[in-house]
């Protein structure tokens, strides 16, 4: 039986989704890939679930795809696997975090940058190596890249396949803040727990709009909401009152 596996935890309102494959660094293989959608939608419907973090197991993030299977990748182009798990994890409902220890490299930097956000210790490390493999980054995965560090980063990035350091990775914008590895767990944690207190419409608005998934009749939807909830009217009142707000506000089904 492989140990290549993703293990799924909830404790309070944060899910965490750990990348595990001893054998091969956490490379993400094939049945890991198809996993993760899954997975995923049993998160977003949880109403309990308020964000989601994905890490990797023992110190290291994700050292790439299991090429093990080229030629399904090459046939496939950007209708693979790894790129709907990337879509379905940029396209999740909740706030997601990527807790970067170790490598993060080629398919695991291509799951980092599909969250929202990306904390790193200080021994992490990113490539984005098809370079060296004669292969295509998907388009959908090389334009996310570029929107987050910006076209020359980018470039720099896929044209040289060279690995960067947790320095590099925040001077460019690819992460978020950088940390000692032992206050990793801890920021994540704070951060995630801020995020379970604020107003879920206000969290889920912004994510859509930031993500350009929002056109205007959806945004005057957002706003609709806000005056039918009473969120603000609670916000207001719990800041004049000097008290934590509480925010009842979940996402209609149906």
């Amino acid at each position: 039986m492989s140990d290549a596996e993703l293990t799924v935890t909830v404790t309070g309102p944060v899910a965490t989704v750990v990348i595990r494959n001893p054998a091969r660094r956490n490379a993400m293989a094939p049945a890991m890939w198809r996993q993760l959608p899954v997975l995923l939608d049993g998160l977003e419907a949880d109403p309990a679930v308020r964000a989601l973090v994905l890490t990797g197991a023992d110190g290291t993030f994700c050292a790439g795809a299991d090429l093990g299977e080229l030629d399904e990748l090459l046939a496939a182009g950007d209708g693979s696997i790894a790129v709907a798990a990337e879509e379905r994890l940029a396209a999740f409902g909740k706030p997601t975090v990527a807790a970067i220890r170790g490598a993060c490299v080629g398919g695991g930097c291509q799951l980092a940058v599909a969250c929202d956000l990306r904390l790193a210790a200080e021994d992490a490390r990113f490539g984005v190596p098809p370079a060296k493999l004669g292969l295509v980054y998907p388009a959908p995965t090389t334009r996310r890249l570029a929107r987050l560090v910006g076209p020359s980063a980018a470039k720099h990035l896929l044209f040289t396949s060279e690995l960067v350091d947790a320095g590099r990775a925040l001077r460019i914008g690819l992460v978020d803040e950088v940390l000692p590895a032992d206050a990793l767990a801890a920021r994540v944690e704070a951060v995630t727990a801020a995020i379970a207190e604020r107003s879920r419409l206000t969290v889920a608005a912004a994510k859509e709009i930031i993500d350009g998934r929002a056109d205007d009749d959806r945004v005057a939807w957002w706003h609709g909401q806000v005056r039918d909830s009473g969120e603000a009217r609670e916000g207001v009142a719990a800041a004049n009152e000097r008290r934590p707000p509480r925010f009842t506000w979940t996402p209609p089904t149906g």
